[in-house]
């Protein structure tokens, strides 16, 4: 807590400000787009603006949502980065990290890095950073994509659903962690081992079981076996993506109390949804890995509880609407991907709430603990020092999710008519209101270690 400070530029008074030391009444003082002043309430701060909020609002740090796929360049009509960020912003989200697919080309070199940020060069309504491939065949681009400043790398392990990203076998994925390990880059890994889907019966037409059958919890186990051994072996640091089996939970706990270096994240449709209620045909619900039963929701609720999994990110993949084969419901044939990015925040709120947790575990996971992830210390937190990203939230207002409403390019969503409780009001990026008219978002690089 500080006394008064010298001029600012912004003041937000609240009843109510989430810091890492609990939620209370503050006067935040924002100056140079970082927050320089947290004091109490009725502080006299003399400032150039000053914002009260509510009594029903609460302010939280600005959200960062490192798994995004923005697409652009290449297939922007799927998505891009002018639609992606300001739907970022209306859901809270301040800082995301963008995937190295679908793009074209996707972001396995430092030439194809030069053309996302090219691409994304003034169209950005929050701030967006880039990961990096590993793709059979480009293991000497790896370090070089890490001296540009990629914030680490992903690989799949099967098939990515695009041609022009190829999964790793196990070969490979050991060299790329030999190789990430000799400068401490970061593996992302989509943890479905391609023996145990081959085997598994093809998904065919517009029955969810059908769908979920195709993918099962045993690809996940497997493969997160696989990287965990590996990391054992080689010291590398990697991180399991939108974990959807909870079974895979128990292998992934023994690691970490043996020192692997491992980390993981899971998504808000895995804790909002259950295959059970999933209709036939709803294709708008089909991701990889796949939607599974409520009592394994309820266990990964428990990991997210007890540390296990760190951090609950969007996996936001849209497509356009045709390649959801919405006429059909045919889930073999659909793209797999679930359009969130938006919707995060209430969707999670609205679970977390409900089995006894409050604002504060919601914050950790979809803020703190992905900036933390990607080494942004000044990210996911109010505090003085930090970047003034904040979300302004109603956390007890409802509302029913309207596809028009939603800032993505397209209004596909399994959230649509669904409802939830939390309202994001406003969302303020380095100390200015984001309000789409303007895009002031930064392009980020990895801080230097």
């Amino acid at each position: 807590m500080t006394a008064a400070v010298p001029h600012c530029e912004l003041v937000v008074r609240a009843r109510r400000v989430l810091t890492s030391a609990g939620e209370a009444a503050h006067a935040v003082g924002v100056s140079g787009g970082r927050v320089v002043a947290l004091a109490a309430l009725d502080a006299s701060i003399p400032a150039e603006q000053v914002v009260a909020l509510d009594d029903d609002e609460v302010l939280l740090p600005g959200l960062v949502d490192t798994h995004v796929h923005i697409n652009e360049p290449g297939r922007t009509t799927w998505e891009g980065f002018a639609t992606a960020t300001r739907a970022a912003a209306a859901g809270g989200v301040t800082t995301l990290v963008d995937m190295p697919l679908n793009c074209i080309p996707p972001t396995v070199d430092v030439r194809a890095l030069e053309r996302k940020r090219a691409a994304a060069d003034g169209q950005c309504h929050v701030d967006v950073g880039f990961w990096g491939g590993a793709v059979p065949g480009n293991a000497a681009a790896l370090r070089p994509l890490h001296d540009a400043a990629v914030f680490g790398f992903k690989c799949f392990l099967l098939d990515s659903g695009v041609a022009e990203f190829p999964p790793l076998n196990a070969d490979e994925l050991a060299g790329v962690m030999r190789t990430l390990r000799s400068f401490d880059g970061l593996l992302l890994v989509h943890a479905e081992d391609a023996d145990t889907v081959a085997q598994a019966p093809a998904a065919r037409g517009a029955g969810y079981a059908d769908f979920l059958g195709s993918r099962p919890h045993t690809a996940e186990d497997v493969a997160v076996t696989r990287v965990v051994e590996l990391a054992r072996v080689t010291g590398a640091r990697v991180h399991v993506l939108h974990l959807s089996s909870a079974n895979a939970l128990p292998i992934l706990r023994a690691a970490r109390r043996d020192g692997v270096r491992v980390t993981v994240e899971t998504c808000p449709h895995y804790l909002f949804f259950a295959a059970e209620d999933i209709p036939v045909g709803a294709t708008a619900y089909k991701c990889c890995p796949p939607i599974r039963a409520a009592a394994n929701r309820e266990l990964l609720w428990e990991g997210l509880a007890d540390g296990t999994i760190d951090c609950v990110v969007s996996d936001h993949s849209p497509c356009t609407p045709d390649l959801k084969r919405l006429d059909t419901g045919d889930f073999g044939a659909a793209w797999g991907g679930i359009a969130s990015l938006q919707l995060g925040l209430p969707a999670v709120w609205t679970t977390a709430r409900a089995r006894g947790h409050g604002l504060a575990d919601v914050v950790r996971w979809m803020a703190e603990a992905p900036a933390q992830l990607v080494g942004l210390a000044s990210r996911g937190r109010i505090a003085v020092g930090c970047d003034a990203d904040f979300c302004v939230f109603a956390p007890d207002e409802e509302f029913v999710v309207d596809p028009t409403m939603l800032h993505h390019r397209h209004p596909v969503t399994p959230y649509a008519g669904h409802t939830m409780t939390g309202v994001v009001r406003s969302t303020w990026l380095r100390g200015e209101l984001v309000t789409g008219d303007q895009a002031r978002g930064r392009l980020l690089e990895r801080p230097a270690a």
